[in-house]
């Protein structure tokens, strides 16, 4: 049984919890169907989903919510998450989550048939540069695969950037909000030009750009295809990959050391068995989308036209600042 998922993350305070309840009572979204709300945080906002005879006209009644609280993250299992679904016989699932708790938790708790519909994280513009600051790995985890990422409290006349730059170092993806105390609701309207030319005939990748290079490239494989690039990467062999494919990437680090990752791409080569693991390569190559074992289904393949062999960059781990 398929069951959507509607997660609201955030930091402690932020408000997750007023934006939940005015969703909740908007008819366009609660049709009476029942509805499982699971609140993995206990923040000076409550629910109260007792029938309401003083709602307006045009609000939704609560009484079709059911609320499981949630103190631990381990009570977090596929298990105890579809009999919490079953007891509230619930069409659809909310969750408010943990700000301090890690996201995979959760995407590893969802029972089969349970997909996220929509992601959004919630912030409070009077706070969040502080809980950035202190929490950077916690802003990244929650902002990474957010699809919305909206900033409450704005103060009229503020200026967006510092907060437009902080999203967009971990997502080009997300829909950037901005709620203001005057009541308006504003899209972030500020482009972010990309680094290179995606139109020139070789696309030149510098050392420092590569981290937003290979996730543009990841989040929007179909407008690279059939394009040549030129970047400098550090090579990996693997015995569990088929002969005639390498590895060639650099290691990206997005907020902190404890997260630094080798981001790599295929390369397709008859030559590929004599290239050594750690060595640095200025590769100039194709990009075509095919099956590789290297991402366990399609991806972006690089077919080489020129390589050399290089030394390491100034900066060896690669990041999106």
């Amino acid at each position: 049984m398929e069951m959507p998922v509607y997660l609201f993350t955030g930091f402690l305070e932020a408000g997750k919890t007023k934006f939940i309840r005015e969703t909740l009572c908007d008819k366009r979204f609660n049709d009476g169907g029942k509805i499982l709300l699971v609140v993995c945080e206990e923040g000076e906002e409550e629910y109260d989903t007792s029938p309401n005879p003083n709602k307006k006209k045009d609000e939704a009644d609560l009484s079709n919510v059911v609320v499981q609280t949630v103190d631990d993250p381990s009570w977090l299992t596929p298990d105890r998450l579809s009999a919490a679904q079953k007891r509230a016989g619930a069409e659809r699932v909310m969750v408010e989550y943990n700000g301090m708790w890690q996201i995979d938790l959760l995407y590893n708790a969802l029972p089969e048939g349970w997909f996220i519909c929509q992601e959004i994280m919630i912030a409070d513009a009077t706070t969040f540069l502080s809980f950035n600051a202190n929490m950077r790995q916690q802003t990244v985890d929650k902002m990474t695969s957010a699809e919305v990422v909206l900033f409450n409290r704005m103060a009229p006349g503020r200026d967006v950037m510092e907060l437009h730059k902080i999203v967009r170092a971990i997502s080009r993806g997300a829909q950037i909000l901005y709620e203001y105390t005057d009541g308006r609701l504003e899209s972030d309207q500020i482009e972010d030009p990309l680094p290179f030319d995606i139109n020139a005939p070789v696309i030149e990748i510098k050392d420092e750009d590569y981290a937003i290079w290979y996730r543009d490239l990841t989040e929007d494989t179909k407008k690279y295809i059939g394009k040549t690039v030129r970047f400098k990467g550090i090579i990996a062999r693997d015995n569990q990959l088929p002969r005639g494919i390498y590895a060639i990437g650099r290691h990206v680090m997005t907020c902190c050391v404890n997260d630094i990752t080798y981001r790599a791409l295929a390369v397709k080569a008859d030559d590929a068995e004599k290239y050594v693991t750690r060595d640095w390569q200025i590769i100039t190559a194709k990009i075509v989308f095919e099956n590789c074992k290297l991402y366990g289904g399609k991806g972006p393949v690089l077919i080489p036209v020129a390589r050399e062999k290089a030394i390491a960059p100034e900066r060896e781990v690669a990041t999106f600042y």
